[in-house]
């Protein structure tokens, strides 16, 4: 007999209209997108709005899910994403006249490998936006500079100049804290 995955079971019983699927469907995702959302957002409440949001969407084009395309989680995952890019978006920071290409590194290991999750989420967030939202986009979730640009509508340039702007600032933040801990604890 042919097991379906829990999501697929839950799916189907919310498109029939049962709130229980959609509660559990909730409870079984929420954290793991509420991670991305966290990523994106500078503090708690807006990560917890971009989850919110993230689910609105997610149950009203729940029927164009396609188990046959995929699994769920990287479907809402995508949406997770897309809902915090929209809300990125409005607010047209991207304003930034940058001249030329910089060169980026292609190869992201490096000192957050280091880090907890948490630790490497907190520097994250006190990331500025554009920074934030690139790096989220090229290191976490594996956007290229072209998908980046075309969905921020920001030149590739600016894109890779962003990106390693971010991974500098990372890097000093690290350092800092680094230097902070031996000398509390050295």
């Amino acid at each position: 007999m042919n097991k379906q995955p829990i999501d697929t079971v839950l799916i189907k019983q919310a498109l029939r209209g049962d709130q229980a699927a959609y509660k559990s469907l909730y409870e079984l995702y929420k954290q793991r997108l509420f991670v991305i959302c966290l990523r994106y957002a500078k503090e708690r409440n807006i990560a917890q709005d971009y989850l919110q949001e993230s689910f609105i969407s997610i149950f009203k084009n729940l029927n164009q899910f396609d188990p046959n395309k995929g699994s769920f989680e990287p479907w809402a995952k995508r949406i997770a994403i897309n809902t915090c890019l929209m809300d990125i978006r409005k607010q047209s920071l991207y304003a930034i006249g940058l001249n030329g290409a910089e060169h980026i590194e292609s190869n992201e290991v490096g000192v957050l490998s280091e880090l907890s999750l948490k630790e490497m989420l907190a520097l994250i967030q006190q990331l500025p936006l554009g920074y934030r939202t690139i790096f989220n986009m090229y290191v976490i979730d594996g956007y290229t500079h072209k998908e980046i640009a075309g969905n921020l509508n920001i030149s590739i340039s600016t894109s890779k100049s962003q990106l390693m702007k971010a991974r500098h600032l990372l890097q000093k933040k690290i350092i800092t804290q680094q230097q902070t801990f031996n000398q509390e604890h050295g």
